[in-house]
Formats: structure tokens, C-alpha cells, sequence
């Protein structure tokens, strides 16, 4: 998995919400490099699953979109005169 690539501000977002859900979930005060580091952790031990399972959901409206693109297709076709 490549290194993360967000934005600062992106960066900054997630890593606040990192900080408020373990302060509010289990009353923790984690520290902006603690939670840096968490969210890199996280990425690199999980973040292909996530990246995999987008990819397949991506897949799967394409391919029913081609599907349905298929029968319109199907549906124009015309019997030939005999």
C-alpha cells in the first residue's frame, strides 16, 4: 500500500477525529503524533481491504451498467425482413 498522500488540511481533519473518538469513546487524550501515528498504522496493516473492497464495489456497478447498457443494445435489434 503506497504511503498516505492527503491533503493537510485532509491530514488534519482525520487526525482530529482519531483524537475525539478515542477521547469519547474510552476517555483516552491522544496526542496529535499518537493519532498521526495510529492513522498510519491503520493504513498500512488494513487500508488494502478498504482499497479492495471500493475496487469491487466499483467493479460491480460497472458491470451492471454494462449489463443494462447490453440489453438496450439487445432490445434495439430488429428481426430481419424474410
Amino acid at each position: 500500500m503506497p504511503k498516505l498522500d492527503f491533503s493537510t488540511d485532509d491530514q488534519a481533519a482525520i487526525v482530529a477525529r482519531v483524537r475525539d473518538y478515542f477521547l469519547s469513546e474510552f476517555e483516552l487524550d491522544v496526542g496529535r503524533f499518537e493519532a498521526e501515528a495510529m492513522l498510519e498504522f491503520f493504513a498500512k496493516e488494513i487500508g488494502a481491504h478498504f482499497y479492495n473492497r471500493g475496487l469491487y464495489d466499483a467493479q460491480a456497478v460497472i458491470t451492471n451498467q454494462i449489463d443494462a447498457i447490453n440489453d438496450a443494445i439487445y432490445q434495439l435489434e430488429q428481426a430481419p425482413g424474410v
